[in-house]
């Protein structure tokens, strides 16, 4: 009788060590998967805006790995302008002209982007990764402010550029022409500022940006 009452007793006492296992891993696996969602960062758009450019803010939960670029200017594209001047760092593709309406901004503009989503890929990450935004802009030559509307253009070449409601690609204009399919197609809508500033550290240069990227949670 005395042995029995034993052999039951360790017998709950395993099945009690069973039960307390599981939900152990189960209560894991839901941590887990919590952790696994929880590193997503979330833009806040603003209400009642149908297409808005840019997040009013981000949220950054604990967890994420966060890549952040130093400023990045226009590579040369146009060897054969002039030192120190804006036509020397329009993007290649408008090296030997810029098509109508385009401004030297806009085609600088162009020329950063595409060499932010090189410095991105790099670090296995894209466009799409990106959650805040910093851009610098110098006055053209004889101009009396920046030119926000030709960086603006640029900007939507390579973000900001889907449908929220449907997710249908939107077509955007290069300066004067017919509103096109974007050079990259790409719905994130980072934060941003876009400040003008007295010169940038390159001669010729007018636009300046930096970014900030999320890595996914995948990796």
């Amino acid at each position: 009788m005395h042995r029995r009452r034993i052999w039951k007793l360790m017998a709950m006492a395993g099945a009690t060590a069973l039960i307390a296992a599981a939900v152990s891993c189960s209560s894991k696996a839901t941590d887990d998967d919590s952790a696994a969602v929880s590193v997503l960062p979330k833009a806040i758009l603003q209400p009642g805006d149908p297409d808005p450019m840019i997040a009013s803010g981000v949220t950054i939960p604990s967890g994420a790995t966060i890549y952040k670029t130093s400023g990045i200017g226009p590579e040369p594209g146009n060897p054969a302008a002039p030192e120190a001047t804006p036509e020397r760092y329009v993007d290649s593709r408008y090296a030997a002209r810029l098509p109508p309406g385009v401004s030297l901004t806009e085609a600088q503009g162009i020329n950063v982007l595409e060499s932010i989503r090189s410095n991105l890929e790099q670090q296995g990450l894209s466009l799409s990764d990106v959650i805040t935004m910093r851009v610098f802009l110098d006055s053209p030559p004889d101009a009396e402010r920046a030119d926000f509307e030709g960086w603006n253009r640029a900007y939507r070449q390579f973000f900001a550029n889907t449908d929220i409601g449907t997710g249908d690609t939107e077509l955007v204009p290069m300066g004067a022409g017919e509103p096109k399919a974007p050079i990259v197609r790409n719905p994130a809508r980072p934060t941003r500022f876009a400040l003008e500033v007295a010169a940038l550290p390159v001669p010729g240069w007018l636009v300046e940006v930096e970014v900030d990227a999320v890595h996914p949670a995948s990796t």
